[in-house]
């Protein structure tokens, strides 16, 4: 059995992966499952925030070569996720010309996948990564059940501004990235103060994994590939 290790940019993934994930993973045939923040979060004064890919794939190379029966994957946001300068991501520039949100993800996945199995040498197997981004951020995934969100925060008089925001797109991973629009920037206009570590992960064990996979396929396809990479 493999061992999976998900390579997250913030408590609230990290979170994520032990209150949801790993349970559901080990279940599927892993080993284990951990979650490792990358670029040395735990050594910064603020935790999360997504670091310069030449330090997230140090992390991950790293991890790879020190245990060659493991499999590393990533969850970090396609939000702000950087696409230029030195610390840009693969494919991140390339994608924001794409109109569907597969075909975004798509083309960051494959240059990040590219990158990575670059940097590993000839000699390494390339299914041993799946890199992937949530479209188009983590709170994406909170509009899939707006009525449990809404009662999972306290705040079910949201509930119908919440479904008017998610009705507005085919998935709730389809509502966008603009730095006012994006996922996060409407919940904290409906909810000032909120805190995404604690009522985001809250929020997901209420509504639970199988009904965010039903509404959101981009993320249901990632667990897939997950579930069909143990062996």
């Amino acid at each position: 059995m493999a061992r999976l290790l998900i390579h997250v940019e913030g408590q609230t993934e990290e979170d994520l992966v032990n209150e949801v994930l790993r349970n559901h993973l080990v279940a599927k045939g892993y080993h284990s499952v951990e979650a490792r923040i990358v670029g040395n979060a735990r050594l910064r004064q603020r935790r999360g925030g997504i670091r310069p890919w030449p330090s997230v794939r140090m992390d991950i190379t790293n991890h790879l070569r020190e245990d060659r029966g493991c499999i590393a994957t990533t969850m970090v946001d396609y939000y702000a996720l950087p696409g230029t300068g030195p610390g840009g991501w693969p494919g991140r520039a390339r994608s924001k010309a794409l109109s569907s949100i597969d075909d975004k993800a798509l083309c960051v996945h494959d240059a990040v996948r590219d990158d990575l199995v670059k940097e590993m040498g000839s000699d390494f197997d390339p299914r041993r990564f799946v890199p992937f981004v949530v479209m188009h951020e983590f709170e994406g995934l909170l509009f899939s059940e707006c009525a449990v969100f809404s009662r999972s925060i306290g705040r079910s008089d949201l509930e119908v501004a919440f479904r008017s925001i998610r009705d507005a797109f085919t998935t709730p991973e389809e509502i966008d990235d603009s730095p006012v629009t994006a996922p996060s920037k409407r919940i904290e206009v409906l909810v000032p103060g909120y805190e995404k570590p604690l009522l985001g992960v809250l929020a997901v064990l209420e509504i639970g994994l199988s009904c965010i996979r039903e509404q959101c396929p981009h993320f249901d396809g990632w667990l897939k590939q997950l579930e069909s990479s143990v062996g």
